[in-house]
């Protein structure tokens, strides 16, 4: 096993002739897209892993200089698709993953075909005109509330950023894929998470995106969406009506329609 397979725990399958590429979100890991990647492994070779510092990644890499910014992730996105990827790439990110993703792009556009954005938000702070859903204060709250006592944060907030009050599986599940993270990465990684701002960023990237949300997410409101279908320079916006902020399990088939719809016309 390589440096970079060993340290994002990297897993391959399928074996087209054009890759697509999963990143999770915050507090979870690469088991999240269990429900939509199998469906693309007949089309594509796919690639799934880990944030370091989440799931099964190698904690030992964990470097808070480099991962004080989402760069680092980005970089360390490059790498794979250097040491794993075939042929054009589609990369399919989920809420901070999207940014992680979009930084690719810029720095890398020749890599990649598209990117699916599944709850994307460049910015999770309301700033003048901009809705980004949280007050500053808010954010300040959460993450001295995550301080305190992380194991009962995740326990409040995982069911409310799942959603689907019908699935208390589902919420159980991210309650527990928050609880398990380590606590010292998962705080710091929170406040880059919830403190960064990638607006400007948004428009600096050529390749194709869809921007798929969720009708009622608390984490990413409808107003994100339209912020980046009129900054991105080819975007396309597709709403599910659905609660939460994690289509990609709770509305599986919802996405992966819109996902085929996207590429239909992307990958002519």
């Amino acid at each position: 096993m390589s440096r970079i397979q060993a340290r994002n725990n990297v897993r391959i399958a399928g074996d087209g002739s054009a890759t697509m590429v999963f990143a999770h979100g915050f507090g979870c890991d690469q088991t999240m897209w269990r429900f939509l990647a199998p469906a693309y492994t007949d089309r594509f070779r796919t690639i799934a892993f880990d944030l370091v510092g989440s799931g099964n990644s190698d904690l030992s890499a964990y470097d808070r200089d480099k991962y004080s910014t989402l760069h680092g992730y980005a970089d360390d996105l490059l790498e794979i698709l250097d040491e794993f990827a075939t042929g054009p790439v589609v990369f399919v990110g989920h809420s901070v993953s999207t940014m992680i993703g979009l930084l690719a792009t810029i720095k890398a556009p020749e890599r990649f075909v598209a990117q699916v954005m599944v709850g994307p938000s460049p910015c999770y702070i309301n700033d003048g005109d901009y809705v980004g859903g949280f007050s500053r204060e808010d954010i300040d709250e959460l993450l001295e509330t995550m301080d305190a006592n992380y194991l009962g944060w995740s326990s409040s907030l995982a069911p409310a950023i799942m959603g689907v009050p019908d699935r208390p599986e589902l919420r159980e599940e991210l309650t527990r894929s928050f609880c398990s993270n380590d606590p010292t990465i998962a705080k710091h990684f929170a406040r880059v998470t919830f403190l960064s701002d990638h607006r400007a960023d948004v428009a600096r990237s050529p390749v194709p995106a869809l921007i798929l949300q969720c009708s009622d997410d608390l984490v990413a409101p409808r107003a994100v969406g339209d912020f980046l279908h009129r900054h991105l320079p080819v975007s396309t916006l597709h709403i599910i009506e659905n609660v939460g902020h994690c289509p990609h399990m709770s509305a599986p088939t919802a996405s992966s329609r819109a996902i085929d719809a996207f590429l239909a016309q992307t990958l002519r």
